[in-house]
Protein backbone atom coordinates (compact mmCIF):
# COMPACT_ATOMS: atom_id res chain seq x y z
CA UNK A 1 0.00 0.00 0.00
CA UNK A 2 1.08 3.78 -0.75
CA UNK A 3 2.99 5.60 2.04
CA UNK A 4 0.08 8.12 3.69
CA UNK A 5 2.73 10.34 2.94
CA UNK A 6 1.28 10.63 -0.70
CA UNK A 7 -1.37 12.36 1.00
CA UNK A 8 -0.11 15.41 1.31
CA UNK A 9 -0.63 18.04 -1.40
CA UNK A 10 1.33 18.08 -3.76
CA UNK A 11 1.81 21.54 -5.68
CA UNK A 12 3.66 22.41 -9.11
CA UNK A 13 4.45 18.80 -10.04
CA UNK A 14 7.03 20.51 -12.53
CA UNK A 15 10.46 19.65 -11.20
CA UNK A 16 12.15 16.00 -12.70
CA UNK A 17 14.09 13.87 -9.95
CA UNK A 18 15.79 10.80 -10.18
CA UNK A 19 13.32 8.95 -9.42
CA UNK A 20 10.42 10.65 -11.37
CA UNK A 21 13.15 10.33 -14.28
CA UNK A 22 13.30 6.43 -14.16
CA UNK A 23 10.04 5.77 -13.57
CA UNK A 24 9.22 7.94 -17.10
CA UNK A 25 12.05 5.85 -19.25
CA UNK A 26 10.32 2.62 -17.54
CA UNK A 27 6.81 3.28 -18.10
CA UNK A 28 7.20 4.78 -21.23
CA UNK A 29 9.07 0.93 -22.13
CA UNK A 30 5.59 -0.48 -20.46
CA UNK A 31 3.44 1.68 -22.63
CA UNK A 32 5.36 1.19 -25.94
CA UNK A 33 4.68 -2.74 -24.42
CA UNK A 34 1.15 -2.11 -24.27
CA UNK A 35 0.48 -0.21 -27.03
CA UNK A 36 2.57 -1.78 -29.91
CA UNK A 37 3.72 -5.08 -29.18
CA UNK A 38 4.55 -5.75 -32.54
CA UNK A 39 7.17 -3.53 -32.92
CA UNK A 40 9.32 -5.07 -30.33
CA UNK A 41 8.86 -8.92 -30.82
CA UNK A 42 8.14 -10.51 -34.52
CA UNK A 43 6.81 -13.56 -32.58
CA UNK A 44 3.23 -14.36 -32.17
CA UNK A 45 2.30 -14.88 -28.94
CA UNK A 46 -0.45 -17.68 -30.34
CA UNK A 47 1.54 -19.47 -32.73
CA UNK A 48 2.63 -22.19 -30.79
CA UNK A 49 4.49 -25.70 -31.20
CA UNK A 50 4.88 -28.32 -28.70
CA UNK A 51 8.05 -29.32 -29.72
CA UNK A 52 9.31 -25.83 -28.35
CA UNK A 53 7.49 -26.83 -25.17
CA UNK A 54 9.85 -25.48 -22.12
CA UNK A 55 13.09 -25.16 -24.16
CA UNK A 56 15.11 -22.46 -21.74
CA UNK A 57 16.03 -18.71 -23.09
CA UNK A 58 18.31 -18.56 -26.19
CA UNK A 59 19.61 -15.42 -27.85
CA UNK A 60 16.88 -16.02 -30.06
CA UNK A 61 14.12 -16.03 -27.66
CA UNK A 62 15.39 -14.37 -24.68
CA UNK A 63 12.45 -15.35 -22.25
CA UNK A 64 12.32 -19.13 -23.50
CA UNK A 65 9.17 -21.54 -24.36
CA UNK A 66 5.99 -22.22 -21.84
CA UNK A 67 4.51 -25.12 -21.59
CA UNK A 68 2.59 -25.10 -25.03
CA UNK A 69 5.23 -23.92 -26.76
CA UNK A 70 4.54 -20.45 -26.97
CA UNK A 71 7.28 -17.63 -26.80
CA UNK A 72 7.29 -16.33 -23.68
CA UNK A 73 9.04 -13.24 -24.55
CA UNK A 74 6.32 -12.44 -27.38
CA UNK A 75 3.13 -13.65 -24.44
CA UNK A 76 4.92 -11.42 -21.57
CA UNK A 77 4.76 -8.22 -24.31
CA UNK A 78 1.23 -8.79 -25.37
CA UNK A 79 0.16 -9.51 -21.40
CA UNK A 80 1.20 -6.08 -20.47
CA UNK A 81 -1.94 -4.46 -22.54
CA UNK A 82 -4.05 -6.57 -20.46
CA UNK A 83 -2.31 -5.45 -16.84
CA UNK A 84 -2.19 -2.33 -17.34
CA UNK A 85 -4.95 -1.45 -19.27
CA UNK A 86 -7.17 -3.34 -16.61
CA UNK A 87 -5.28 -1.00 -13.80
CA UNK A 88 -5.77 2.09 -15.17
CA UNK A 89 -9.36 1.32 -15.57
CA UNK A 90 -9.43 0.81 -12.40
CA UNK A 91 -7.69 4.27 -11.57
CA UNK A 92 -10.03 6.21 -13.84
CA UNK A 93 -13.75 4.32 -12.21
CA UNK A 94 -12.07 5.09 -8.71
CA UNK A 95 -11.14 8.12 -9.22
CA UNK A 96 -14.28 9.61 -10.97
CA UNK A 97 -15.86 8.55 -7.74
CA UNK A 98 -13.44 10.15 -5.20
CA UNK A 99 -13.50 13.21 -6.95
CA UNK A 100 -17.64 13.57 -7.26
CA UNK A 101 -18.21 12.07 -3.76
CA UNK A 102 -15.25 13.36 -2.17
CA UNK A 103 -15.28 16.75 -3.16
CA UNK A 104 -19.33 17.09 -2.36
CA UNK A 105 -18.58 15.66 0.88
CA UNK A 106 -15.18 17.42 1.70
CA UNK A 107 -17.52 21.13 0.62
CA UNK A 108 -20.83 20.20 2.28
CA UNK A 109 -19.83 18.94 5.71
CA UNK A 110 -23.02 18.13 8.18
CA UNK A 111 -24.21 15.07 7.42
CA UNK A 112 -23.24 13.92 4.11
CA UNK A 113 -19.81 14.16 5.42
CA UNK A 114 -20.48 12.33 8.20
CA UNK A 115 -22.46 9.22 6.28
CA UNK A 116 -19.58 9.17 3.24
CA UNK A 117 -16.72 9.50 6.26
CA UNK A 118 -18.64 6.42 8.05
CA UNK A 119 -18.84 4.26 5.07
CA UNK A 120 -15.52 4.94 3.73
CA UNK A 121 -13.91 3.95 7.33
CA UNK A 122 -15.88 0.61 7.17
CA UNK A 123 -14.86 -0.31 3.77
CA UNK A 124 -11.59 0.71 3.53
CA UNK A 125 -10.77 -1.84 6.34
CA UNK A 126 -11.26 -5.16 3.71
CA UNK A 127 -8.02 -5.52 2.38
CA UNK A 128 -8.24 -5.70 -1.56
CA UNK A 129 -6.82 -9.04 -2.82
CA UNK A 130 -8.89 -10.61 0.47
CA UNK A 131 -11.93 -8.81 -0.86
CA UNK A 132 -11.41 -9.93 -4.46
CA UNK A 133 -10.95 -13.49 -3.61
CA UNK A 134 -14.23 -13.20 -2.15
CA UNK A 135 -16.29 -11.54 -4.31
CA UNK A 136 -14.49 -13.55 -8.13
CA UNK A 137 -14.89 -16.88 -6.33
CA UNK A 138 -18.62 -16.17 -6.59
CA UNK A 139 -18.89 -16.35 -10.14
CA UNK A 140 -17.77 -18.48 -12.61
CA UNK A 141 -16.84 -16.27 -15.58
CA UNK A 142 -13.78 -13.78 -14.23
CA UNK A 143 -12.95 -11.33 -17.59
CA UNK A 144 -11.43 -8.42 -17.68
CA UNK A 145 -14.06 -5.98 -17.05
CA UNK A 146 -15.44 -8.25 -14.20
CA UNK A 147 -11.73 -7.92 -12.49
CA UNK A 148 -11.97 -4.35 -13.07
CA UNK A 149 -15.35 -4.16 -11.01
CA UNK A 150 -14.11 -6.24 -7.80
CA UNK A 151 -10.77 -4.27 -7.96
CA UNK A 152 -13.04 -0.72 -8.21
CA UNK A 153 -15.23 -1.77 -5.34
CA UNK A 154 -12.33 -2.10 -3.15
CA UNK A 155 -10.10 0.85 -4.25
CA UNK A 156 -12.57 3.55 -4.33
CA UNK A 157 -12.94 4.68 -0.12
CA UNK A 158 -8.71 5.31 -0.51
CA UNK A 159 -9.42 7.79 -3.60
CA UNK A 160 -12.26 9.26 -1.86
CA UNK A 161 -10.40 10.06 1.33
CA UNK A 162 -7.68 11.63 -0.15
CA UNK A 163 -10.19 14.29 -2.15
CA UNK A 164 -12.41 14.86 0.39
CA UNK A 165 -9.44 15.50 2.88
CA UNK A 166 -7.57 17.65 -0.14
CA UNK A 167 -11.10 19.40 -0.55
CA UNK A 168 -11.34 20.34 3.37
CA UNK A 169 -7.94 21.63 3.32
CA UNK A 170 -8.17 23.38 0.23
CA UNK A 171 -11.06 25.34 1.83
CA UNK A 172 -8.73 26.50 4.28
CA UNK A 173 -6.32 28.08 1.78
CA UNK A 174 -6.25 32.44 1.85
CA UNK A 175 -6.84 32.24 -2.12
CA UNK A 176 -9.94 30.32 -1.31
CA UNK A 177 -11.20 32.39 1.38
CA UNK A 178 -10.54 35.43 -0.38
CA UNK A 179 -12.60 33.66 -3.46
CA UNK A 180 -15.59 33.48 -1.53
CA UNK A 181 -15.98 36.84 -0.24
CA UNK A 182 -15.92 38.04 -3.82
CA UNK A 183 -19.20 36.41 -4.21
CA UNK A 184 -17.88 33.14 -6.00
CA UNK A 185 -20.38 30.73 -6.04
CA UNK A 186 -20.59 26.82 -5.11
CA UNK A 187 -19.74 25.93 -9.04
CA UNK A 188 -16.65 28.28 -9.36
CA UNK A 189 -15.28 27.97 -6.34
CA UNK A 190 -14.65 24.04 -6.57
CA UNK A 191 -14.14 23.93 -10.41
CA UNK A 192 -11.71 26.83 -10.87
CA UNK A 193 -10.24 26.90 -7.04
CA UNK A 194 -10.90 23.65 -4.82
CA UNK A 195 -10.65 20.94 -7.23
CA UNK A 196 -7.24 21.21 -8.82
CA UNK A 197 -5.51 21.84 -5.24
CA UNK A 198 -7.76 18.58 -3.69
CA UNK A 199 -6.55 16.28 -6.99
CA UNK A 200 -3.12 16.66 -6.49
CA UNK A 201 -2.82 14.49 -3.96
CA UNK A 202 -4.78 12.05 -6.07
CA UNK A 203 -3.10 11.95 -9.24
CA UNK A 204 0.26 11.39 -6.97
CA UNK A 205 -1.51 8.36 -4.37
CA UNK A 206 -3.18 6.99 -7.76
CA UNK A 207 0.23 7.19 -9.76
CA UNK A 208 1.89 4.54 -7.07
CA UNK A 209 -1.51 2.99 -6.46
CA UNK A 210 -1.84 0.84 -10.45
CA UNK A 211 1.66 -0.68 -9.18
CA UNK A 212 -0.50 -2.20 -6.09
CA UNK A 213 -3.44 -3.34 -8.59
CA UNK A 214 -1.16 -4.77 -11.34
CA UNK A 215 0.25 -7.00 -8.38
CA UNK A 216 -3.20 -7.43 -7.26
CA UNK A 217 -4.31 -9.00 -10.74
CA UNK A 218 -1.62 -10.98 -10.78
CA UNK A 219 -1.70 -12.46 -7.29
CA UNK A 220 -5.64 -13.05 -7.60
CA UNK A 221 -5.04 -14.80 -11.30
CA UNK A 222 -2.00 -16.46 -9.58
CA UNK A 223 -4.29 -17.85 -7.09
CA UNK A 224 -6.75 -19.16 -9.66
CA UNK A 225 -9.56 -16.76 -8.82
CA UNK A 226 -8.70 -14.00 -11.19
CA UNK A 227 -8.24 -14.09 -15.28
CA UNK A 228 -9.09 -16.54 -16.71
CA UNK A 229 -7.27 -18.69 -20.22
CA UNK A 230 -7.51 -17.24 -23.19
CA UNK A 231 -6.82 -14.38 -22.03
CA UNK A 232 -3.17 -13.11 -22.01
CA UNK A 233 -2.07 -11.20 -18.75
CA UNK A 234 1.31 -11.32 -16.75
CA UNK A 235 -1.28 -12.99 -14.05
CA UNK A 236 -1.82 -15.52 -16.60
CA UNK A 237 2.15 -16.17 -17.43
CA UNK A 238 2.42 -16.14 -13.74
CA UNK A 239 -0.46 -18.84 -13.08
CA UNK A 240 1.26 -20.88 -15.56
CA UNK A 241 4.50 -20.66 -15.10
CA UNK A 242 3.81 -21.75 -11.46
CA UNK A 243 2.78 -25.03 -12.96
CA UNK A 244 5.84 -25.78 -14.32
CA UNK A 245 8.59 -24.21 -12.31
CA UNK A 246 10.45 -26.93 -10.82
CA UNK A 247 11.11 -28.35 -14.32
CA UNK A 248 11.47 -24.64 -16.25
CA UNK A 249 11.98 -21.64 -13.60
CA UNK A 250 11.91 -19.70 -16.70
CA UNK A 251 8.42 -19.64 -17.36
CA UNK A 252 7.72 -18.59 -13.59
CA UNK A 253 10.70 -15.73 -12.75
CA UNK A 254 11.38 -14.06 -16.15
CA UNK A 255 7.48 -12.86 -16.30
CA UNK A 256 7.74 -12.19 -12.19
CA UNK A 257 10.64 -9.94 -13.03
CA UNK A 258 8.74 -8.16 -15.85
CA UNK A 259 5.91 -7.47 -12.59
CA UNK A 260 8.12 -6.00 -10.61
CA UNK A 261 9.89 -3.67 -12.75
CA UNK A 262 6.37 -2.57 -13.43
CA UNK A 263 5.50 -2.18 -9.88
CA UNK A 264 8.99 -0.48 -9.47
CA UNK A 265 8.33 2.06 -12.06
CA UNK A 266 4.81 3.12 -10.48
CA UNK A 267 6.14 3.33 -7.37
CA UNK A 268 8.85 5.51 -8.30
CA UNK A 269 6.47 7.55 -10.31
CA UNK A 270 4.54 8.29 -7.11
CA UNK A 271 7.66 9.07 -5.09
CA UNK A 272 8.80 11.21 -7.91
CA UNK A 273 5.45 13.37 -8.21
CA UNK A 274 5.45 13.64 -4.58
CA UNK A 275 9.13 14.79 -4.13
CA UNK A 276 8.56 16.91 -7.48
CA UNK A 277 5.41 18.84 -5.40
CA UNK A 278 7.10 19.02 -2.08
CA UNK A 279 10.49 20.42 -4.04
CA UNK A 280 8.57 23.31 -4.86
CA UNK A 281 5.82 23.34 -2.39
CA UNK A 282 9.16 24.63 -0.11
CA UNK A 283 10.87 27.16 -2.76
Amino acid sequence: MPSPSLLRPAAGLHRWNAPLGVAVVLLGLLGAMALVPGALTTDDPRSCDLADSLVPPSRAHPFGFDLFGCDLLAKTLYGARTSLLLAVSVLVLTGLLAVVLGTLAGYAGGLLDGVVSRVTDVWSGIPLVLGGVVLLSATDRRGVWQVVAVLAVFSWPLMLRIVRAGTRQALTLEYVTAARALGAGPGRLLTRHVLPSAVRPLVVFASAYAGVLVSAEAVLTFAGVGLQRPTESWGILLQQGGEVASRAPHALVLPSLVLVVAVAAFVLLGDGLRAAGRSAHGR
